[in-house]
């Protein structure tokens, strides 16, 4: 009988404790650092040595030869560094899309602050691409319309930074007012579709550039990563040696 009434006992206590409400009133952690001191597994590391090594070796595989030191500050309105990579996205992004649309791409604009890495002079390989673009982004064209066209001059001239760009020229006036703005080096026609590449992340807005996005929606994805580009851009040439140039300047006063 005793039994019996402990096992009752135990139920009533059971379902009461379940009815009772809860509350997380305070949480501890504590902090474990990833450095040097942390003791590796042999076995651990004998496993993964040989894929280590094929992937360092993949990667520091010479593709090609910088004739110079490249960096996204060694220009004011546009780069060499941002020449090149905006040119690559137009030379190895217009046949695919072209081929799957008939349509040209008319312009490229990528981020100045996507430009993660500098390009040293001497041997550049896969890891340099890594280097400069160390993010998944791929490549999606999206067409201009002429209020779109026109906010992205604008948006150029306003922040007065040199954002890669291809296709377009584009010269401000000492006072940051527009001078000239060409697309293939023709007069814009504002009530012409234009198709700009660019970035899945600028494209979704990032960097402040929510003009890219059409009012329906409709962009191209290629399904071709920016790095994935530069290696097989890498591949085709011998030399990389870009340049500044015109396409993006100031006028200055007399």
């Amino acid at each position: 009988m005793k039994i019996k009434l402990l096992f009752l006992f135990a139920a009533v206590l059971l379902t009461t404790s379940c009815k009772q409400e809860h509350s997380t009133t305070k949480i501890e952690g504590k902090r474990l650092d990833i450095n040097d001191s942390l003791e590796t597994n042999p076995d651990i590391e004998a496993y993964i040595k040989p894929y280590r090594e094929r992937v360092n070796r993949d990667l520091d595989s010479t593709l090609a030869y910088a004739a110079e030191t490249y960096t996204k500050n060694d220009g004011e309105y546009n780069t060499a560094i941002g020449n090149f990579m905006a040119d690559a996205v137009l030379e190895l992004s217009n046949p695919i899309f072209n081929s799957r649309t008939g349509n040209n791409i008319n312009i490229v604009l990528l981020n100045h602050g996507g430009i993660r890495s500098i390009i040293s002079k001497g041997n550049i390989t896969s890891r340099t691409a890594y280097e400069v673009m160390p993010f998944d982004n791929v490549v999606v064209v999206t067409p201009l319309k002429g209020q779109q066209t026109k906010d992205l001059l604008s948006f150029l001239a306003s922040r007065r930074r040199a954002h890669p760009i291809s296709g377009l020229k584009l010269s401000l006036n000492p006072d940051f007012s527009i001078n000239e703005a060409l697309i293939n080096n023709t007069e814009i026609d504002y009530d012409k579709t234009y198709y700009v590449a660019t970035s899945d992340y600028l494209y979704n807005g990032g960097d402040s550039m929510s003009f890219l996005r059409s009012e329906d929606g409709t962009h191209y994805d290629l399904e071709y990563k920016i790095r994935n580009l530069l290696i097989d851009y890498f591949k085709k040439i011998d030399t990389l040696q870009p340049t500044i140039d015109d396409r993006f300047i100031q006028l200055k006063d007399n």
